[in-house]
């Protein structure tokens, strides 16, 4: 990674290029608290998101790649704050309460 915060979002950004689709028989729960439109979408364990933000696709794509094939009960063990907290992303306040509502909605299955 890089410590200049541009080119961190940058990077967040292309991330969230990489989305898979949705497939039409998931499950999806839009996320309240998002200043974008959010949805988080389920398939068995596999997970799928959408937003309507390059900035905010990313975030998606990023707790997508690493609650993505496991169960819930392993999600709820995984410490979903510290883990986007270590990745060192500004993403702004209103932001924020958006991915402390999907850090909600993971820890909540």
């Amino acid at each position: 990674m890089t410590d200049d915060p541009a080119t961190r979002l940058e990077i967040l950004m292309d991330i969230g290029r990489e989305l898979p689709n949705v497939p039409s028989d998931a499950v999806c729960t839009e996320i309240t608290g998002c200043t974008s439109f959010v949805q988080i979408c389920r398939h068995g364990n596999n997970f799928y998101g959408t937003a309507d933000s390059a900035i905010v696709r990313g975030i998606v794509a990023v707790f997508i790649s690493i609650v993505d094939g496991k169960t819930p009960s392993q999600i709820k063990k995984i410490d979903l704050e510290k883990m986007f907290a270590d990745l060192k992303i500004n993403v702004g306040a209103a932001r924020l309460n958006g991915v402390n509502s999907m850090i909600r909605f993971f820890k909540n299955l």
